[in-house]
């Protein structure tokens, strides 16, 4: 697929051409102005979420499955408010409670769900790729909301979004050239393989910095700049985005301690200082505070992005569901993927 867009007299081509994708199942589908055209859309919520009414009919009469297979707080509830807001019949399927429990496949979860006729479908699995596979297997659109080690495209979305916002009030929204360092448990992040295929598809400058152990192999490939001394990846950034210690997907010791690891590559005011002066500091959460960043960082009013990452996380969502349901809904100009 070309990286640029058709000839149109608009920045994106008409209609379903402007996202002629069925799922948003990773970014690495996505052309850069497939990407802006999803960030653009978004801002319409972002405007509508800071009005006393935050409700729209625009997904009135559909329903939205959220099949949460891999415990989830913030991103089951940033999702659930998104289709509610937008004014769809969200239901929540959490993994204690299903079937797979109990050795059901993941392919006969997928032909149940679709059996239901759901009108979209919102994954997270432990997995990698399976959110790709039950994309394979359903009628309606699925969303990937993690899947494993491989991606998590709204959260990339989100971060990008909160980076366009931020730089907008100094004057710009053009990532070309933006200094990014992303710091932490790079080998098990999902959110740092999106980031990095969004942050350099759309021009930025990434480096990525994390203990050799959790530094994964080639990793220059993805274009950025790899970093094993914190000091050096921070020195002169725009942005300074943390990584939260994933030890529920490390099989051994993978760091010598806590203490170690926050002396290394936690995020402190001494260490803050060696970014740029306007350095915006951001996080995915949850935070372990005081290992990966220390409070007073996170709590930065002037400087921590990381509460209006949750605001855009919402709009993002929202507007994901949205594009991808007009085809269903029969939105002019959305016709139906051949």
């Amino acid at each position: 697929m070309s990286d640029t867009p058709p000839s149109s007299s608009t920045r994106y081509p008409a209609g379903g051409l402007a996202f002629p994708h069925k799922d948003l199942t990773g970014i690495s589908e996505l052309a850069p102005w497939q990407i802006l055209y999803l960030l653009d859309e978004a801002e319409q919520w972002v405007a509508l979420n800071r009005q006393p009414t935050k409700h729209v009919d625009t997904l009135a009469g559909l329903t939205i499955i959220n099949a949460f297979f891999e415990n989830s707080t913030r991103t089951l509830l940033s999702f659930e408010i998104a289709g509610k807001r937008l004014g769809a019949d969200v239901v929540n399927m959490h993994a204690a409670q299903s079937s797979v429990k109990k050795g059901e496949t993941l392919i006969d979860t997928a032909t149940t769900l679709n059996a239901m006729r759901a009108d979209a479908i919102v994954i997270r699995h432990a997995s990698s790729g399976a959110v790709r596979l039950i994309g394979d297997k359903v009628d309606c659109p699925v969303l990937n909301a993690g899947d494993g080690r491989h991606e998590h495209p709204t959260q990339a979305l989100l971060d990008a979004l909160t980076m366009r916002q931020w730089m907008r009030t100094r004057g710009s929204d053009e990532f070309t050239g933006l200094k990014v360092a992303i710091s932490g448990d790079i080998l098990h992040s999902r959110v740092a393989r999106s980031n990095m295929l969004l942050l350099t598809a759309l021009g930025a400058d990434v480096r990525v910095c994390a203990p050799p152990a959790l530094m994964p192999a080639a990793i220059e490939q993805m274009r950025v700049s790899a970093y094993t001394n914190f000091d050096e990846a921070v020195d002169g950034v725009d942005v300074v985005m943390m990584l939260r210690l994933q030890n529920e997907r490390m099989s051994g010791p993978f760091i010598p301690s806590a203490r170690e690891y926050r002396h290394l590559y936690g995020l402190t005011q001494t260490r803050l200082q060696r970014a740029a002066p306007h350095a915006l500091v951001m996080h995915p959460g949850p935070m372990n505070r005081g290992v990966e960043i220390d409070s007073d960082v996170a709590d930065m009013i002037e400087r921590s992005a990381i509460t209006t990452q949750v605001e855009m996380g919402v709009a993002i969502r929202m507007a994901c569901l949205d594009v991808l349901t007009r085809r269903a809904r029969g939105v002019e100009g959305w016709e139906p993927l051949s």
